[in-house]
């Protein structure tokens, strides 16, 4: 770590659960079952150790069970370790799980209030902030109606607008925003900017490797309760992604042409008239194999299967490339690559060729759409129900969402103009050298 002021530390921290075998339901039998119980001592966590600095955002990730969840519960002093010791300077709010801390007969209001108490703040400083707490969660007249009746996407909404805005120091949060709609995901990240401009701490727990590159300064990959590898959190999402990809790899996914299409569907809105739709989109490597990854640096052909219910004249089909937090990278499209489709009837495919991947090791959202030729009117558009996962690979895989494939370089000297000229060349090198590597779709729009 840096020598900045650390906000959490934990030292050496290990938690162990005892189960029981042959639980009983009953008081009764339990009692008499007392001496003969067995228990068998479980290790959730094991000498976890590390630190976080303040005003810094700190990433959590691993597989279900790997202990995430049970380590933030130590943060959040709702566990106390069974060896070891975590230390917290500042005052912490945490959001863990879908209704934590809410009493189901009380109104939403009183819940809010109610929190806060746990958190230790006064009410009167949570009534100069009732206004914000209610507008944020955005539940409407429900405020005021019992927290039983709520959806699921109402208990996030609220509990993570108490959680945001009672001030904290330090604000844990454990795969909260993938709950909700788009529209409140959006808003939950840009307080979550907001935050960390303000300079809370802030600790999240995540299954979104997208989430901990563009928003975490540090993360540590756990993994059956211990702390695999940590540092900052690029380099440890892009290990933990490149062990999902060698397993799944492993596991059989990658196939020939003839294999299964690879893509999550009914994730998203679907909107449109229905005269051609797209029935599926896969990709295929420079191996001319069906697989839902991609390397940076290296070929991939998207392909996008369409049925024309009736004759169409020249549609255009059009891609968007959406990183987890919602942030459109790129989107090309067939008009503006200058395609003429045609008529187009029946069933089909068109190809989106990208030469070169530009996008850095992450999971991608893409929404698939065909439009009239003008892009005006909505035939079908499925909103970001394919995912592409890009794994390392040739290209140099720096921060961000792209690789420019730009080149660095030292001018060798001369006057002002001299160091001008060797730019310009080496610009007009560089053109030349990749000029015809462009991403078509039989031909290039320059989005990609």
């Amino acid at each position: 770590m840096s020598d900045g002021k650390m906000a959490i530390r934990a030292d050496d921290v290990s938690k162990r659960f005892r189960l029981a075998h042959n639980r009983s339901e009953y008081l009764k039998e339990a009692i008499k079952r007392a001496e003969r119980t067995e228990f068998t001592d479980f290790w959730a966590l094991k000498n976890v150790s590390f630190e976080v600095e303040e005003g810094s955002m700190f990433g959590i990730i691993g597989h279900n069970g790997s202990g995430k969840s049970t380590l933030l519960r130590l943060l959040s002093n709702i566990y106390r370790p069974t060896t070891g010791k975590i230390s917290t300077k500042g005052r912490i709010s945490a959001l863990l799980e879908l209704g934590t801390g809410f009493h189901p007969q009380l109104s939403g209001r009183e819940n809010i209030y109610l929190n806060a108490s746990i958190l230790g703040i006064p009410q009167k400083v949570i009534a100069r902030r009732i206004d914000d707490i209610i507008a944020f969660a955005d539940i409407g007249e429900f405020i005021d109606s019992p927290v039983k009746i709520y959806s699921s996407g109402m208990k996030v909404r609220l509990g993570f607008s108490v959680a945001v805005h009672v001030e904290p120091e330090i604000l844990l949060l454990d795969e909260v925003v993938a709950v909700g709609d788009e529209r409140f995901k959006r808003r939950c990240f840009e307080h979550i900017y907001e935050l960390r401009r303000q300079g809370v701490t802030i600790v999240l727990v995540t299954h979104s490797l997208g989430q901990v590159q563009s928003l975490c300064d540090q993360a540590i990959w756990m993994e059956r309760g211990e702390v695999r590898e940590q540092g900052h959190a690029i380099d440890i999402a892009r290990s933990y992604l490149q062990q999902v990809n060698i397993t799944e790899a492993e596991a059989g996914f990658d196939g020939d042409l003839g294999d299964a299409d690879l893509i999550l569907e009914g994730r998203g809105e679907r909107r449109g008239t229905g005269e051609i739709t797209i029935e599926h989109v896969s990709f295929v490597n420079a191996h001319k194999a069906v697989t839902p990854f991609a390397n940076s640096g290296r070929p991939l052909v998207v392909r996008i299967h369409y049925k024309a219910h009736q004759p169409i004249k020249n549609p255009s089909f059009a891609l968007r490339f959406h990183t987890d937090s919602g942030t459109m990278v790129t989107a090309p499209n067939s008009r503006r690559g200058r395609i003429n489709t045609g008529m187009v009837d029946g069933e089909g495919t068109i190809f989106y060729k990208i030469p070169r991947m530009h996008l850095t090791p992450g999971t991608y959202h893409l929404t698939a759409g065909v439009y009239d030729e003008n892009n005006l009117h909505i035939f079908d558009q499925r909103e970001r129900e394919f995912e592409l996962r890009v794994q390392p690979g040739s290209a140099n895989d720096g921060e961000g969402y792209l690789d420019l494939g730009g080149q660095w370089a030292m001018p060798t000297g001369g006057s002002e103009e001299d160091v001008i000229e060797q730019g310009a060349a080496m610009g007009a090198e560089r053109v030349d050298g990749v000029l015809d590597d462009r991403a078509t779709a039989v031909g290039h729009d320059g989005a990609a």
